[in-house]
């Protein structure tokens, strides 16, 4: 199946999908997206299960990191100063990075906002297109019935006793029958039972809860990361100390949401490589939509033909013999039945409602339309989407990183400010330069 017209894979869909997909038996397995393969999905979580391996090794790291800053305590290390200023770095770091994950974040969450609302909307203007389709052929093919039960039938008895008049309003009859034939045949959304708007409301109401839970992971890391600096700039042991407990679940958090948007990346880029074909396989087997008129849409170009070409046309030749003997009859059996002019009128007058519609209704069938909605929508999420989500992970990432680092580097800020404790009391209260008696001389010097 050819690409669809004004959509061209992005270099990053290009690379992600080159990524190997592999299952739990180590075994190659296609990269063509295939959600609904036991396969496939195995290729996913193993890529997802990258992020618990290293979700396992930080673990591992910081509990040896932990066990051997408590239990040997480290003081055959370098100076004090030296230490301290590790200490101080290592902090500052871990700060700046999660500061900048937390902005990688909120502008990956937004773009992917933007990517799933933008599909949203394609699938509304989709929507709005089936529903006028349906809508402009019922009203067309009552509107036809009602004229053949009503004033065709009349104009027959008006015109029994005239053989030639007979058989003009007659074949009008099957004219305007036939006309009202094919265009009810022409709707190929009605009998499905899910329509676009339905997926657009889901699609919506997911993308809202997703939406959601980033902003408050995000918030979460960012009230945590200014805690932090608070209690290291306050010496609050008892903040740091809460403060690492939270990192340690952020990681957590971190490394478990790598996980999902590595294989939401991976499994997007297999769909934004060859959309056409799952889009046209699955529309058909949920829907029951003919595959060529599927295939109309999806690629719309010169070498698909229209599947409702040969009624249109069959439609539009019914039309132009009905205006012309229904001017025959306007003509020549006016003037000698009168009584036959009103209901000629009235004909007349629904022809020529109904060569309105369908013109129409020609305009809504054109591919352009629909074509253009299911290019916006591909767009919208193989471009805004596909940004955000490795926006996303980069977040995710960075910060793993930074709470990996913060966890190691509090417990050692805490150690700090209980030695500097333990430093004053060491001191000679005597000793000028002890902040204790510091501040007890110059309370003495504004009491005289």
């Amino acid at each position: 199946m050819s690409g669809s017209q004004g959509y061209r894979a992005s270099w990053w869909t290009f690379l992600l999908h080159q990524v190997p997909h592999t299952n739990f038996q180590f075994e190659v397995v296609d990269n063509t997206f295939a959600p609904q393969d036991w396969e496939y999905q195995q290729a996913l979580l193993f890529l997802a299960a990258f992020a618990g391996l290293c979700l396992a090794i930080s673990l591992v790291l910081v509990c040896v990191y932990l066990i051997r800053l408590f239990c040997c305590g480290l003081e055959e290390e370098d100076t004090k100063g030296h230490r301290l200023c590790c200490v101080t770095w290592s902090c500052v770091v871990a700060v700046i990075v999660c500061c900048a994950a937390i902005g990688v974040g909120f502008y990956g969450n937004s773009e992917t906002n933007d990517g799933t609302y933008q599909v949203a909307h394609s699938l509304m203007n989709a929507n709005h297109t089936l529903t006028a389709i349906d809508l402009l052929v019922s009203d067309t093919v009552e509107l036809l019935g009602t004229v053949v039960r009503t004033d065709l039938t009349r104009l027959e008895d008006v015109f029994s006793r005239r053989t030639e008049f007979l058989v003009t309003v007659r074949n009008t009859r099957r004219q305007m029958e036939a006309v009202a034939h094919h265009l009810s045949h022409i709707p190929f959304w009605r009998s499905a039972s899910l329509s676009p708007a339905e997926l657009a409301e889901q699609i919506t109401f997911m993308e809202d809860y997703r939406w959601l839970a980033y902003v408050l992971l995000l918030l979460l890391d960012l009230i945590i990361t200014l805690f932090t600096l608070l209690g290291l700039a306050k010496q609050m042991k008892w903040l740091v100390i809460v403060m690492t407990v939270m990192s340690f679940f952020v990681l957590i958090l971190s490394w478990g949401s790598m996980g999902l948007e590595t294989a939401a990346v991976v499994g997007l880029s297999d769909f934004c490589s060859s959309p056409d074909t799952y889009v046209l396989n699955t529309t058909h087997l949920r829907t029951g939509v003919r595959p060529e008129v599927l295939q109309y849409y999806l690629e719309c170009n010169q070498d698909v033909a229209s599947p409702f070409q040969q009624r249109l046309t069959m439609s539009q030749r019914a039309l132009s013999n009905i205006h012309s003997q229904l001017h025959g009859l306007e003509q020549e059996a006016v003037p000698q039945f009168p009584a036959a002019e009103k209901n000629l009128m009235v004909v007349q007058g629904v022809l020529n409602s109904t060569e309105g519609s369908f013109h129409h209704l020609v305009a809504l069938l054109n591919c352009r339309g629909l074509h253009k909605d299911y290019v916006d929508a591909l767009k919208g999420l193989c471009y805004d989407g596909m940004e955000g989500l490795l926006f996303l992970l980069l977040f995710s990432f960075l910060s793993a990183l930074a709470f990996t680092t913060s966890i190691c580097s509090l417990p050692r800020a805490c150690k700090r400010f209980q030695n500097r404790d333990l430093d004053y009391d060491d001191m000679d209260e005597d000793d000028p330069f002890n902040p204790q008696e510091s501040k007890r001389f110059v309370q003495w010097q504004s009491s005289i």
